[in-house]
């Protein structure tokens, strides 16, 4: 006969006896008339434990809202940069400025900026 069969059907109550404990205080308190006790004391765990909960989700909503990845129109270079403000391109230095979601360059009123293309030599003679 196997002798390890008794031990199969034993069970291990050390972890209820808190429960059952934690159990019998809020229904003597209830019944003493301190429900709202209990009932506040639940509360306050419902906010502990929805608050990290809302507070990223509303963090990454206003990080989706606020920051925009792009490349700098001079240099090409990606990176992030923060909405509807002024900074420097970190690879070239060119001021820049975030409008529309996408990086825009600061430059005085009346420039006009052009587009150089490359003809090489053999183009010119032909």
């Amino acid at each position: 006969m196997n002798q390890n069969s008794t031990k199969i059907l034993q069970f291990d109550l050390s972890g209820a006896k808190f429960w059952l404990t934690l159990l019998a205080i809020a229904w003597l308190l209830g019944t003493i008339g301190l429900g709202w006790l209990v009932k506040s004391f639940l509360v306050l765990m419902g906010f502990i434990f929805l608050l990290p909960v809302v507070a990223f989700v509303g963090l990454r909503w206003w990080w989706q809202r606020n920051f925009v990845a792009d490349r700098c129109p001079v240099c090409t270079h990606e990176f992030t940069g923060f909405n509807n403000t002024q900074f420097q391109c970190p690879s070239c230095g060119e001021p820049l400025q975030v409008e529309k979601g996408h990086f825009q360059r600061l430059t005085p009123p009346g420039t006009i900026d052009v587009e150089a293309i490359e003809v090489s030599a053999r183009q010119l003679e032909d």
